[in-house]
């Protein structure tokens, strides 16, 4: 029996029983991964998984079960327990499947597979892990060790069956490449990571790039130090303007908003950051990693302006969050094989500038070049930001040394109206993705 027929199936069932409506989601995966450290092999893995999911509504109830067990008694347990939790739960008016015409009617072709990533051997895996490990370990005397370098491969196939209406399934693959060199100089020891990863192997960066940029990063951050407190302004890298991209994707959340614990409640339509600010989420962009065809309840997928101009134009939802907020979806419905769907993002990016990252680092006279942000010290609710971070001292916009142990501080309602300059230099190598920006003023707490 093939996956949709199964689900079909359960659905059908779940419908006999008394359930008012019904879902059933399927999820193959093979996960591939090996580790290598200093040329030997740590860790060498293949794991091959198969789960149903069978969410059931009952009169405002709702329930959810999942099982890798597809035997006819696996699945006569799965719909036993759905639908007798179903009964019990409380009543929510907002918990019901998406209306028939909101679904998507056809599955667009977003080249979200790879047959090259299906039949990449295990000897090329391994030796891509270590090509990037021996590339970062060539750079320069100083890198002395390595924490790792990997290869891992997913292949999966994702299917939905709801009694609304849906019926549909696409495959897709990943393909990554990370090294984590060790650098020292003297008593100081430094280690960076560094990775790409893509839906085709033709996409992704060769393994020696990637481990060339992980030591290049490694030996920057040697004879690092804390630098005196002063406000100034600050230039974020690309990858940490990712970071502040998942900060505000915490406040677009449609159950954020709902549950008015977002500081941008109420504000569709007012302007939240500077004109040159746009932020788009794209759940349909060919190849991108966050990209699909359907969204986790069966809706067509879409691009969603979501910052136009400086102006919040939209927040992200799937159909229980628009229901409660009077909205429409988003087609952002996103689910494993158990729970009610919750909301994830496309491809959520800033959109790029036209500034060279070299002269937004340039343009600054004295301010602090942010490589990386650590730990957790985002409110949602009033906008507050506080995390630590690590980068360049600039002076005479030029970088001038390493800088760590560091607090930036601000308030990302401050923070988006202080945006000056925005970088050319957006990539993909997640479901996030940002230029490097400059804002005009934040807090740097060190000495």
């Amino acid at each position: 029996m093939s996956t949709l027929d199964l689900l079909n199936d359960l659905v059908k069932q779940a419908l006999k029983r008394g359930a008012t409506d019904a879902e059933a989601i399927g999820l193959e995966t093979t996960d591939f991964e090996v580790k290598v450290r200093l040329g030997q092999i740590e860790k060498l893995q293949e794991a091959a998984s198969r789960g149903v999911g069978l969410r059931v509504l009952h009169e405002g109830r709702q329930a959810s079960c999942s099982t890798s067990d597809v035997s006819a008694q696996g699945v006569e347990e799965l719909l036993t327990r759905a639908v007798e939790m179903a009964r019990c739960t409380s009543v929510d008016e907002a918990a019901l499947l998406p209306e028939r015409g909101d679904l998507a009617t056809s599955i667009a072709d977003l080249q979200l597979y790879d047959p090259a990533v299906v039949d990449l051997p295990t000897e090329r895996k391994i030796e891509m892990a270590r090509l990037a490990e021996e590339a970062a370990r060539s750079v320069d005397a100083r890198i002395v060790n390595s924490e790792s370098a990997g290869c891992s491969t997913t292949v999966a196939n994702i299917a939905l069956v709801s009694s609304a209406g849906f019926a549909g399934e696409y495959q897709s693959t990943l393909c990554g490449v990370a090294a984590a060199p060790i650098a020292k100089d003297g008593e100081q020891m430094q280690v960076a990571y560094w990775w790409d990863r893509q839906r085709s192997l033709a996409a992704l960066d060769d393994a020696d790039v990637i481990g060339k940029e992980a030591a290049r990063r490694a030996l920057q951050k040697l004879g690092g130090r804390k630098v005196a407190t002063q406000e100034v302004p600050v230039v974020f890298e690309f990858g940490a303007t990712e970071d502040l991209l998942s900060d505000l994707l915490e406040a677009i959340d449609g159950n954020a908003i709902f549950r008015r614990s977002s500081f941008l409640v109420d504000k569709l339509e007012e302007q939240i950051g500077v004109p040159e600010l746009t932020i788009v989420d794209d759940g349909v962009l060919p190849g991108a990693l966050g990209s699909r065809p359907f969204d986790g309840e069966g809706l067509a997928t879409q691009r969603t302006v979501v910052v136009e101009n400086g102006v919040l134009k939209s927040y992200l939802l799937n159909t229980y969050t628009a229901r409660k907020l009077g909205l429409r979806s988003t087609g952002n419905a996103a689910r494993g094989l158990t729970g009610a769907p919750s909301v994830g993002p496309g491809n959520f990016f800033l959109a790029p500038g036209v500034y060279a990252p070299t002269d937004i680092i340039q343009s600054v006279n004295q301010g602090f070049y942010v490589t990386e942000i650590f730990g957790f010290g985002f409110n949602a609710v009033t906008g507050d930001f506080s995390r630590g971070a690590s980068g360049w001292w600039i002076e005479n916009g030029a970088l001038a040394y390493p800088v760590e142990e560091v607090t930036i501080a601000g308030n990302l309602k401050e923070m988006l109206r202080g945006i000056e300059m925005i970088g050319n230099d957006l990539r993909f190598r997640g479901k996030l993705a940002a230029p490097t920006i400059r804002i005009n003023k934040m807090m740097v707490s060190g000495e």
